[in-house]
């Protein structure tokens, strides 16, 4: 397993961010997630949906939108972790 971080941003209060990360090969099997580096102990503080485009006939394109469920600005790491190497 190959695990790392792929970008890491900050979502404004309430608001949904979309990004994208290309070029990923077709042929791995890749699980995201995305978790806040801002610590706020008491509830949730993002939800995230994860959307794929097949690219070409070997790759992929990774759609990761994440909304802030606070008032607050939230900051946000991508990570990544790919199962079958």
């Amino acid at each position: 397993m190959v695990v790392g971080t792929q970008f890491t941003g900050s979502v404004a209060p309430g608001a949904y961010h979309r990004w994208f990360t290309w070029g990923w090969p077709a042929s791995w099997d890749t699980v995201w997630t995305v978790i806040s580096t801002s610590p706020v102990p008491g509830a949730p503080q993002i939800e995230w949906d994860v959307a794929v485009e097949r690219a070409s006939a070997t790759a992929v394109t990774y759609w990761i939108t994440i909304h802030n469920l606070t008032g607050a600005p939230v900051n946000i790491e991508a990570r990544y972790a790919i199962m079958n190497l």
